[in-house]
């Protein structure tokens, strides 16, 4: 195993664009959610994100519940459209540099964001490792809910030691780890790795990053 551990956030990091919020989106434009009631819960729960006042239960139940009303196939056959017209179109040659200079390491995405939406997006970047919200299963189908502890603030602390522990391993076990994040709201992570990097962070990040010595990139 490599010595060196590499962690992605997705949203606003590899992608230049939030694929919760995407998918969401894509599903009012394909008429399986309302329009006038999800377009604006999607943007107040995207804000409220941005902002580091998000109650991750409340949106996990908005983001969770449409998966619940639909069979798999049918899902899986929109998620290859939403991959096509909302995702690949916010994958920059940046970040997809940037996977590739690490190459070798141990990389992982990590990310708030369900495992339904982001598997495909971390495949399509080569990482095999994906650590992130799990919804709930049954018989191969949705409930709705969500499974275990949200990969959200310090539940990505709490996931990330519980995927490293199933190795044998924990954040110690690397001479150097990185984290790439835009978002205050992952400060509980950042604080744990060696190498702390803000991309095209926002202000609360970008703050603390200026202030710790962490560097500042963008992939603009």
């Amino acid at each position: 195993m490599s010595s060196r551990l590499v962690l992605f956030d997705l949203d606003n990091t590899l992608l230049a664009g939030d694929s919760d919020f995407e998918w969401a989106q894509f599903l009012v434009e394909q008429e399986v959610l309302d329009r006038e009631v999800y377009e604006a819960r999607n943007q107040a729960f995207y804000d409220q994100y941005r902002s580091g006042a998000l109650d991750i239960r409340a949106f996990l139940d908005f983001q969770l519940k449409p998966l619940s009303r639909h069979p798999r196939a049918v899902l899986d056959a929109w998620h290859r459209e939403f991959m096509a017209r909302r995702i690949r179109p916010i994958i920059r040659d940046s970040a997809r540099a940037l996977v590739e200079r690490h190459r070798g390491d141990l990389c992982a995405v990590i990310t708030a964001t369900n495992s339904f939406v982001t598997a495909p997006i971390a495949r399509e970047f080569g990482i095999d490792n994906l650590i992130a919200t799990e919804p709930e299963e049954r018989n191969g189908e949705f409930t709705g809910n969500v499974a275990g502890t949200p990969c959200f603030r310090e539940g990505k602390v709490k996931r990330l030691e519980s995927w490293l522990g199933a190795q044998g391993k924990t954040l110690a076990s690397f001479a150097e780890s990185w984290f790439y994040s835009d978002s205050l709201n992952d400060l509980p992570l950042l604080e744990r790795v060696t190498h702390a990097v803000a991309v095209d962070p926002d202000a609360t990040l970008r703050a603390h990053a200026a202030r710790h010595g962490w560097r500042i990139i963008s992939l603009e």
